[in-house]
This record gives structure tokens, sequence and C-alpha cells, in this order.
């Protein structure tokens, strides 16, 4: 075999493997192994400013992307999120009674929330702060968005379905409001949920006091 046959069988082994290549490997492929160094360096500098580059790591051998083109290469998706059961059941709270507080929200869940429901709901951009409360404290409450209204296709907040048309629709048949509105949510296909928090169900009628 010829120096460009030699060439041709490296570059052909390291480019159709799916791994890096041991060099011994590569080696053994040639007839003249004395001249291996030099193939390589050959092949080095015809990929040095092309968009792929041979690249040595420990004793194997493999074609990489070129550094220079790590940022045109770069590919961001977006990816969607599921929101727990918890961050919808505020969410729905939120939409109902705003403002409202974090210590409010609690309340009618009947539990304790960490911070996540809360600050994943503000990265999608469905609440924000609305201002602070005039009581000890002055807690920070919280209402919905634009981009809330948009995603739900309401006009404005009093969209919302009020209590008469949730029983009128069998929603709150032997279910807690939250539950109802966690169905609402699912025709939007914006989550699935996993833990079991409930609201009380004496809590019901406070819950939509304002529709």
């Amino acid at each position: 075999m010829d120096d460009n046959t030699n060439l041709n069988i490296l570059e052909a082994i390291i480019f159709s493997s799916t791994e890096p290549v041991h060099e011994n490997d590569l080696k053994e492929k040639i007839n003249d192994k004395n001249k291996f160094n030099s193939y390589i360096d050959q092949l080095i500098n015809f990929y040095s400013n092309r968009g792929i580059n041979l690249v040595k790591t420990g004793e194997y051998w493999s074609f990489r992307t070129s550094p220079k083109l790590k940022d045109v290469l770069t590919i961001q998706k977006n990816q969607k999120r599921k929101l727990s059961k918890a961050a919808i059941e505020t969410l729905a709270i939120i939409a109902y009674m705003q403002p409202v507080t974090r210590a409010e929200v609690e309340d009618i869940r009947g539990v304790q929330m960490g911070r996540g429901s809360i600050d994943n709901l503000m990265e999608i951009g469905w609440i924000k702060p609305k201002g602070r409360k005039n009581s000890p404290g002055r807690p920070t409450t919280w209402g919905t968005t634009d981009i809330f209204l948009q995603h739900f296709g309401l006009d404005n907040i009093n969209d919302l379905p009020s209590k008469e048309e949730l029983k009128a629709s069998g929603f709150l048949e032997k279910r807690s409001a939250i539950s109802t509105i966690t169905d609402l949510a699912k025709e939007k296909e914006i989550s699935q949920f996993n833990d079991n928090d409930i609201i009380p169900e004496e809590n019901l009628d406070d819950f939509i006091s304002n529709k």
C-alpha cells in the first residue's frame, strides 16, 4: 500500500468509528507502521481549519467538532416542564382570590408550601407580585399576569368559570374546588400531578367566594 492508501485507511477508520480508536489498533491496519506519526500529522494538518479536527485523548484518536464552531452549533430547546399539584393549586387560588398572600394560600390549601410553587409560577410568567397587604409584616400579595390570560384564552380574569358554572358542569360534585381547577388545567395540557395535597371541603365556598 502506498502512502495515500495508508492515509485513507486511517482517516476512514477514525471517521467511521462510533468511539475513539486506540493508536495500536490503527497501526495494525497499515503496512508501514514507522510512518504512522507522519500520517497522523498530515491528517491533523488537513483537518486543522475544517469543521472537524483530529484529536488525541490519551492513546485514542477521534474526530471532534472544531471548538471554533461551538457557539454556532449550540442548540437551545424549549423543554416542557410539568407543574406539581401544589403549584397548580396555588395558581388556582391566586387566580380566584387575587391579590392574595402566601399565608392566605396556605390557609386555603390547609398545608404549608415551599417556595418552589411560587418560584415556578413566576418563572413561567403566570403570576407576579401585586403589592403588599396592609397588615402586620406587610406581606407580598400575588396575582395573575397577562401571560396567564393568554395561555388560558381569557380576555380578563372575570372570564374564569364561576362556582355556579362549575357546579352546572359537574366539576364540583363530590370533589374539592382545587380538583376542579386541576381538571381545567389538564384540559390545557399543563401538568400531571404526583402529590396528594387536597383542600379541605370546608374551604370550598371561601375558595371561589369572589365569583
